[in-house]
């Protein structure tokens, strides 16, 4: 039976994530290089470090699938001493998936960069424009896969096939560009709302190639939508309500949902988050469904945030969708915090 799941994984699963869905955390904001590449240097502090840990699939499979992302961005003033606060950023991002059991891969570095512009003289609106260059790289242990003519006809896959088999790993450059526009209200509110394209070139996602040509595979364009507030209630406590639409293919996904964070006390740098999300999508059916609801909590102290997610699947009470649940694990840091003029939304 494992055999077969990661013969069903590898040859079925794979393909149809790898060429139609694209990477995706549940904490989105934990990781902003990898949502928009406008919100690239939207930090209260010079530079912003993260690390996000997604595991899925723990209750299915052996090794479950496991997505790491990690990022540095920076900000500069484009004239210091200017009165114009408009502003750069520049940053690099690292990104891996991994399925264990074929040992296959999708790795990314990427450098983005973005441009605010500040809207009005008290720097209460922004309109960011970013774009992000990247070269992504695909690999898989063909000497995990199996084939029927492999099989012995007695207790195992231990013939040789007589497949064609292509190279293990190839790789392509990969571009995005995303908008966003931030604007404060009073003293403590925020808003925030935007846009991105990834995979704007539709690379050749294929490991197939004719003669020395790749094959026609294409990485579908992801379309995407964000929007965002932190809002204040008072008495040390504000909720922050988050949104994003996906659509890619003929796959759609929404994330909606809020968390609310409460502050230990005025004078402490504690606070607390709690959240609830939920999660519809379209499959390649144009079935739309609930996907999962999601639990979040969070401990923010100073500069410093960490998070928890767990994702259960609403489906999970199916057989063959036991165990699809997954769980998150962010780490933001934003360095030499200035003040609060610079609009970002955090986790």
């Amino acid at each position: 039976m494992r055999l077969f799941l990661l013969l069903f994984v590898g040859l079925w699963v794979m393909p149809h994530f790898a060429e139609a869905q694209d990477k995706h955390f549940t904490q989105f904001y934990a990781a902003p290089l990898t949502l928009n590449p406008a919100l690239t240097g939207s930090t209260n502090g010079k530079y912003r470090a993260g690390i996000i840990y997604r595991s899925q699939w723990k209750g299915v499979l052996e090794s479950p699938f496991r997505t790491y992302a990690g990022a540095i961005d920076l900000k500069f003033r484009v004239f210091p001493k200017n009165p114009n606060k408009d502003y750069v950023g520049a940053g690099i991002l690292f990104y891996s998936d991994k399925v264990s059991g074929i040992d296959f891969s999708n790795t990314q570095m990427a450098l983005s960069g973005a441009y605010h512009k500040s809207l009005d003289p008290n720097s209460k609106q922004y309109l960011s424009l970013g774009v992000q260059l990247g070269l992504t790289q695909r690999n898989v242990n063909i000497s995990k896969l199996t084939f029927k003519d492999q099989f012995n006809g007695i207790d195992g896959y231990t013939l040789e096939t007589q497949e064609i088999l292509p190279e293990n790993n190839f790789g392509y450059p990969d571009l995005a560009l995303g908008l966003n526009y931030a604007a404060s209200v009073g003293k403590y509110n925020r808003f925030f709302v935007g846009g991105a394209i990834h995979h704007v070139m539709r690379p050749k996602i294929t490991f197939y190639r004719v003669g020395t040509r790749l094959g026609d595979a294409r990485l579908f364009r992801k379309y995407s939508g964000q929007f965002s507030a932190d809002l204040y209630l008072g008495n040390d406590i504000s909720i922050l309500p988050r949104f994003l639409f996906a659509l890619q293919g003929p796959h759609m996904e929404i994330n909606a949902g809020t968390n609310v964070k409460f502050k230990f006390n005025s004078y402490s740098p504690l606070s607390f988050h709690l959240g609830a999300w939920a999660r519809p999508v379209r499959d390649e059916k144009s079935t739309v469904f609930l996907d999962a609801v999601v639990l979040m909590a969070g401990v923010e102290v100073g500069n410093l945030l960490l998070g928890l997610s767990y994702d259960a699947n609403i489906s999970d009470l199916t057989t063959y969708r036991q165990g699809q649940n997954a769980f998150e694990l962010s780490l933001g840091f934003i360095g030499e915090y200035e003040n609060d003029e610079v609009m970002c939304p955090k986790f």
